[in-house]
């Protein structure tokens, strides 16, 4: 039902208590994140039982090299896709109904994919599931960022980068077990069950206040922000935010990114953060992790069971990141990652490079590589979700998202299909310091470009930036004087 009105009350009743109620992580609003974080699993599956299975996809339909990349990076070129899909389903119909729409993406694409009795019937199936992952890595974050409290919401985002590492480890415990059978289509097949589990979740999470706003559903919004917020006034005070930012200017993203100059900043950012985020060279490392054990002298199933351990280490550093990105902030330790990721990679070179043999040898490739999942898994793997989320304007935040997780997939599919290509032709060692000066590359732009946007909220951050400040200084709060002054995006265009 519409309304017309931007001073709608807040009909949601307080928890009782007043004031005072249980933590805002054990409210509704962490639990719809959850219930939308639960895409991030999906990717990581894929991500996992890819990994173990390509060996003996391979072994069965006889690929090649360049074969094997394809079927791999099929499904980025299908993410990437339903990336620039995501950024109109997610305007015109909703974040909601867009992570529904990935959810039965998953489950099509999975049931192609592990029923495939060729090559192209395989590659079809990843592309359906890429679109899937396109469609919920779009949706999910941004739909996170919108619905918990800015105190909460950092840690909150980061819950979609958990559930990608929960994924990994799963399909990676999952692959070794079933190695030894060489069971490639139930690895595949896995993903069915947590993939009907999220489109349900989808089915029972509420609409984004801020989209509510945006489509002139003043009163759902109400209602949804009485329902995640802790009392009536935190809901009602929030609403006259989201109204006004919706009011202030009526400029669509495309409009916007041509005649706002803050705008193209964020935008850039956006771009920028992601497409450094794939060239850390973690997915490759993921996808190809038994292969590149293999090179370095680990049998088959010592690779498999090395790679699960990458997984869990993968895991545990993003769980540290949940705790520390709302605590410590995200420049410090978006910096402390690259700083860990670019030594790691570093030394894996050297590794590699003097060929160390035997158990000294296994300790130190394992060892370096654990490293530099760790040192990713601290800032480089969640923070680039979490700060395209926030950097960008209300106006302009679909089409930037959409934009930047499109590039974030094209990305990953142009490394991941040259990546064994790579290693053959320039060498095992010199593929990883390249990907170590990728990694230096993305500690410069932390340094000079990325905000620390830790607490603040939503609407300060867009007013910061359309006031014309620096980047890096756009994440304070806006006093009261200066909130009655803010310019619109056409003054400081």
């Amino acid at each position: 039902m519409q309304d017309a009105g931007p001073h709608t009350p807040i009909h949601a009743e307080p928890a009782q208590g007043g004031e005072q109620n249980a933590p805002s992580w054990l409210g509704h609003a962490s639990l719809f994140a959850v219930a939308a974080g639960l895409a991030g699993l999906m990717f990581g599956l894929d991500t996992g039982v890819i990994a173990g299975a390509l060996h003996f996809i391979g072994h069965e339909f006889q690929t090649t090299t360049m074969v094997d990349e394809w079927i791999v990076s099929t499904l980025m070129l299908g993410a990437a896709g339903g990336a620039l899909l995501a950024s109109f389903l997610a305007r015109e119909w909703g974040r909601r109904v867009t992570l529904s729409c990935a959810g039965v993406l998953f489950l099509v694409g999975t049931a192609a994919c592990c029923l495939a009795h060729s090559v192209p019937v395989l590659l079809v199936g990843r592309f359906i599931l890429g679109v899937g992952v396109g469609l919920a890595a779009f949706a999910a974050p941004l739909y996170i960022s919108e619905i918990t409290a800015q105190k909460d919401r950092g840690r909150m985002i980061s819950l979609y980068q958990m559930a990608i590492t929960i994924g990994m480890l799963l399909a990676y415990f999952s692959d070794s077990l079933l190695a030894a059978g060489g069971h490639w289509r139930w690895m595949l097949g896995i993903p069915a069950l947590p993939a009907l589990l999220f489109l349900l979740s989808t089915l029972i999470v509420p609409y984004s206040p801020r989209w509510l706003v945006t489509q002139g559903r003043h009163k759902e919004a109400a209602s949804v922000l009485g329902l995640l917020r802790d009392n009536r006034e935190k809901a009602r005070a929030e609403l006259k935010r989201i109204q006004k930012q919706v009011n202030k200017d009526q400029t669509g993203g495309f409009e916007l990114l041509k005649t706002s100059k803050p705008f193209r900043k964020s935008f850039a950012l956006g771009l920028s953060l992601q497409a450094l985020q794939q060239l850390t060279g973690i997915n490759v490392l993921l996808y190809y992790a038994p292969k590149v054990l293999e090179r370095a002298h680990f049998g088959s199933s010592a690779a498999i069971w090395a790679t699960t351990l990458l997984g869990a280490a993968n895991l545990v550093a993003t769980i540290i990141a949940l705790f520390l990105i709302d605590r410590w902030g995200r420049r410090p330790l978006l910096v402390t990652s690259c700083l860990i990721a670019c030594a790691s990679l570093v030394l894996f070179g050297f590794v590699l490079k003097l060929h160390v043999a035997g158990t000294w040898g296994a300790v130190l490739v394992l060892g370096t590589l654990v490293l530099f999942v760790l040192g990713y898994a601290l800032g480089e793997g969640p923070l680039p979700w979490t700060l395209c989320s926030e950097i960008q304007p209300l106006k302009g935040r679909s089409l930037a998202i959409g934009c930047s997780t499109f590039v974030n997939w094209i990305t990953n599919w142009l490394i991941s299909s040259v990546f064994l290509t790579c290693m053959s032709v320039l060498g095992d060692s010199l593929t990883f310091w390249m990907l170590a000066g990728f990694n230096l590359v993305f500690l410069g732009v932390a340094l000079v470009f990325v905000p620390e946007t830790k607490g603040v909220s939503l609407e300060d951050i867009e007013d910061n930036l359309m006031r014309g400040e620096r980047l890096r200084d756009i994440g304070h709060p806006v006093s009261a004087t200066l909130q009655a002054d803010v310019k619109t995006p056409q003054a400081v265009a």
